[in-house]
């Protein structure tokens, strides 16, 4: 196989290329042609690695001589044919014979070189002509040697050997007698080989080097216009720099590995940039893969052993481990390192004291060459090497787990779960996991196994919480530590609630809770009960009849603080209660000890303030164990931890806030692992969505699809409210009550009472006023002030004399709203203030009073657009249009230009937050981010986000 064959891509054919940095070659080639035919004998050699360019040289050279006045003899060697001898003479000469009569050949074959009729015939020669001997017959040589001069005398000649390397001895020594001899010959004899081929017959080749008349030629790699030539060839236009500095970088300049690289990006439909070459991998990449292969296969097989050995270890490693594993010592392995830099193929890194493939795809056609069995075997050696050389157990454990069978030897078991551990603390629970899960033995696991099964199972509690239920209750047998029973205990009665099973979470603590030997353990197991009970309707309703929510102790302990919060947290789902439960959960979390106190139960406390009309205090609180989840890696209740704060930002009207609250909760946890929880953020989604007046979005969050155990939660009552609230903005007032009163009626069943905990009853109302039923609508707000006004909860009173407004008329309506905007006064809920602001103002302009109502309406409507109420906003502009007056422009510079989402967007920019940061924080595209920074800069009037320090800085007013 010749090095010089190009991959035909695209249709392309090896005729078609034209050279690349070849001139220099081409221009010493050509003269020395010339010398030839002016009598002057010469030899050219020409050595190079693999891809080199050498075949396609040698090509260009026989294209581009003269038809007649020159004899022109070509052959490229194959490897198969070395041992058939004279094989490359007869490929040179015989063509030749056919076509010259019998006079001819009878000159031509005149005097000592008859001789040469037995090798072009094929006989026996003397000795034995199969294999390279010394006493080949001197007169055959000479013979063959005189054919040649008979023949240059009829016409100059060029002889033309590719791939010289893999010729037969018996030809390798003709072309050897016929170099020594050359000079004053009108002969020229150019021959090419491939360097660094350990199965070269290099004496021979060395002697033809060493004649005086012989000129080595060694083709370089591509410089940087030589890679643009190409770009041109293949692509028909040129490319940048960049783009040339890259294909360098990943090919070393082999020409053969440039093109076969260009030709699966045009293939690919991919322009030559730096951003398409990540991009080629094995599956599109079969051209670059042949071409890779064809130079693999021609290396020696030190080069090939020590390709495979940094294939396996990766391109980190150490030499002197790479060279273990190649079965190599530091000086070969070096030298086939060398070998296989000089063919394009691998790169020093670190000052030499590294090495890295060039390109990944080199890398996986090394792997996918390699049978499994001994793909695997390598691994668990490289594992084995690593570890004696003192590196990083997750190092060493990524190659065990390279291997298809679990490594169970108790070295590869300590890695195994040392690396685990060290995954769990980065926040990577799923690698975690598949480290552990590789510890166990394929026939199961035994009672040995108990220590691994406990890690793997309180492991999986955030991945596969069904396979964590599984392996928590066959560890529980054998563990027996408080301590570790208690994380046992606790994780599997999780596991099970998020599996569907509350009620066996409950039965499990109430049963297993008193074989923890330690009080106060105990006591938060017995708070995670409450919260479980919560959690299954049959009992939550025995809870509530049993349990004395006793929720004024002190909070001195870690366990007493959990009792506490799971008491206040679900008393305060009662109006009556729920000013003292957010007493309780202000002196939980006052009172509470970071990396002491639990984080679940912490956000329990946080959600009673936020039941209890408190939605900043609740804010604070959940932005608190945000960060304490963030750290722990505890993805799940960050998920719940973050979309219960949208739920508070929601009610503060930080609409935009809510939103990239709840955008990060369901892309933190996927959806599958939230289980029967979903239901909850995609809720608060729907609102935030509906008042910031993306119809669409709204439609699509409610779309969705649930798990079937939703449905059998409290959170699936959310879903109702929002699903509801989204139908009667659709004009459905029917379809919406329908869901409405859904919600409100199993509320009453989980005696989630209080008005502040759900907005369904409010919208359920404004649902009987649009189908005609004004009653029903009053019933529902009359019950709902005075749940509020009991409990204190002045959001929902505003919101319930809000309704009840509804069903009022002229004065007496007028007086509600006053009433309604009193109870609002100084409270954190703007949206609801903004809703009352507006209606209040359309309420004195229908009363008569315009002056009065446009002022209202204008407060109305600037807050409606601070807040980003797209909807409200709307509301606002055209009940102020109908006072007569025009509203004022919305202000098109100045920082009270900026949208709610320009001005989030600008605070982190002045944070020093990069495009790609804020993008991922807010879970937008980069692509929103720099349209939202141009929107800043043109409105702000600066330049850069150096100009928004005295904006958005410490120092400045910005909100």
């Amino acid at each position: 196989m010749t090095d010089g064959i190009y991959t035909e891509a695209f249709e392309c054919r090896r005729d078609r290329l034209t050279l690349a940095n070849r001139e220099e070659e081409m221009s010493s080639l050509t003269a020395l042609v010339q010398d030839a035919r002016a009598g002057s004998g010469g030899i050219a050699l020409l050595e190079g690695v693999v891809g080199i360019g050498k075949s396609l040289l040698l090509d260009r050279l026989v294209s581009a001589l003269p038809a007649d006045g020159l004899y022109v003899l070509t052959a490229r060697c194959d490897a198969l044919e070395h041992d058939f001898p004279f094989g490359v003479v007869r490929q040179l000469f015989e063509p030749l014979l056919a076509t010259l009569d019998e006079p001819q050949l009878t000159q031509l074959l005149s005097g000592s070189a008859r001789t040469a009729a037995q090798a072009l015939s094929g006989e026996k020669l003397p000795g034995d002509a199969l294999l390279p001997t010394e006493d080949m017959s001197y007169a055959v040589l000479h013979g063959l040697y005189w054919f040649t001069c008979n023949l240059a005398a009829e016409a100059p000649l060029v002889i033309v050997v590719d791939d010289a390397h893999c010729a037969d001895m018996a030809s390798l020594r003709f072309l050897t007698h016929l170099a020594r001899r050359i000079e004053g010959l009108p002969v020229l004899l150019v021959l090419s080989q491939r360097t660094g081929d350990e199965a070269t017959d290099a004496a021979l080749l060395s002697d033809i080097a060493g004649q005086p008349l012989c000129r080595v030629l060694r083709p370089g790699p591509l410089t940087h216009q030589g890679v643009g030539h190409l770009v041109k060839t293949v692509f028909g236009h040129e490319a940048d720099d960049e783009f040339h500095e890259a294909c360098l970088a990943i090919t070393g300049g082999n020409p053969l590995l440039v093109h076969s690289l260009l030709s699966v990006l045009r293939l690919g439909g991919r322009p030559p940039t730096v951003e398409g070459l990540p991009y080629v991998t094995a599956h599109d990449g079969a051209f670059f893969h042949e071409a890779v292969r064809s130079v693999l296969q021609q290396q020696p097989e030190s080069a090939a052993a020590a390709a495979r050995a940094l294939a396996v270890m990766g391109d980190d490693a150490l030499p002197e481990v790479c060279a273990r594993l190649a079965g190599l010592d530091d000086a070969t392995h070096s030298a086939a390192m060398r070998a296989l830099r000089s063919n394009g193929l691998v790169s020093e890194v670190d000052d030499g004291r590294r090495w890295s493939f060039n390109h990944g795809l080199i890398r996986e056609v090394i792997v996918a060459d390699l049978p499994p069995e001994q793909l695997a075997q390598a691994h668990r050696h490289a594992a084995r090497l690593l570890l004696d050389a003192g590196a990083r157990a997750e190092q060493v454990a990524g190659h065990l787990l390279m291997t298809p069978l679990p490594a169970t030897e108790d070295w590869a078991v300590t890695v195994l779960r040392e690396a685990a551990r060290e995954a769990s603390f980065r926040g990577a629970p799923a690698l975690a996991v598949d480290l552990l899960r590789h510890c166990l033995p394929p026939e199961g696991p035994t009672p040995e196994d108990t220590p691994v099964l406990a890690e793997l199972g309180l492991a999986e509690a955030g991945v596969d919480p069904q396979a964590s239920v599984r392996h928590l209750q066959a560890a529980l047998e054998h563990v027996h530590e408080p301590p570790l029973r208690f994380r046992l205990l606790s994780s599997l009665a999780s596991g099970l609630i998020r599996s569907g099973q509350s009620l066996q979470a409950v039965r499990l603590l109430s049963e297993e809770a008193p074989t923890v030997r330690d009080a106060d353990l105990q006591r938060l197991l017995e708070g995670q009960r409450l919260m479980a009970s919560a959690e299954d309707l049959t009992s939550f309703t025995v809870t509530l009849q049993e349990y004395p929510f006793d929720i004024s102790r002190p909070g001195d302990t870690p366990g007493e603080r959990a009792l506490i919060a799971a008491g206040a947290g679900l008393c305060s789902v009662r109006a009556v209660r729920a000013q003292e439960s957010a007493a309780a959960a202000r002196r939980v979390l006052e009172s509470s000890v970071p990396g002491v106190d639990s984080p679940f139960f912490l956000t329990t406390a946080a959600t009673a303030l936020l039941y209890a009309g408190l939605p900043d205090e609740a804010d604070a609180a959940y932005q608190r164990v945000m960060g304490i989840t963030r750290q722990s890696q505890r993805l799940l209740l960050h998920g719940l931890c973050q979309a219960l704060r949208a739920e508070a930002q929601y009610r503060l009207g930080a609409l935009s806030e809510a939103l990239a609250a709840t955008r990060s909760a369901l892309n933190v946890v996927p959806p599958r692992h939230w289980g029967r929880t979903l239901a909850l953020p995609v809720a608060t989604q729907i609102h935030a969505l509906i008042d910031s007046g993306d119809l669409a979005g709204a439609d699509a969050a409610a779309a969705q699809a649930f798990p079937s155990t939703s449905l059998d939660t409290w959170q699936w009552n959310e879903f109702l409210c929002a699903r509801g609230r989204l139908r009667l903005t659709h004009q459905d007032p029917k379809g919406a009550l329908e869901d409405l009163l859904e919600a409100g009626r199993r509320q009453h069943l989980w005696t989630r009472t209080s008005p502040a905990v759900s907005s369904w009853w409010f919208w359920a109302g404004r649902a009987h006023l649009a189908l005609g039923a004004p009653a029903a609508a009053r019933e529902l707000a009359e019950d709902a002030v005075e749940r509020a006004r009991k409990g204190k909860l002045t959001d929902a009173l505003g919101a319930g004399l809000r309704l009840l407004a509804t069903t009022e008329s002229g004065a007496r309506k007028l007086g509600v709203l006053e009433e309604a905007l009193s109870a609002l006064d100084g409270s954190p809920a703007r949206l609801e203030r903004a809703r009352t602001l507006v209606d209040y103002g359309s309420t004195l302009h229908a009363c008569g009073r315009t002056e009065a109502a446009r002022e209202t309406l204008r407060q109305g409507l600037d807050l409606a657009y601070a807040l980003g109420a797209a909807q409200l906003h709307a509301q606002a502009n055209d009940a102020l249009l109908a006072t007569g007056a025009r509203p004022r422009r919305v202000t098109s510079s100045g920082v009270e230009s900026l949208t709610p989402s320009e001005a989030q967007v600008a605070r982190m920019a002045a944070a020093g937050g990069t495009n790609r940061e804020i993008a991922e924080e807010l879970f937008v595209t980069q692509r929103t981010v720099e349209q939202h920074l141009t929107s800043v800069y043109r409105k702000v009037g600066v330049s850069g986000r150096r100009g928004l320090g005295r904006f958005f800085g410490p120092g400045s007013t910005a909100k």
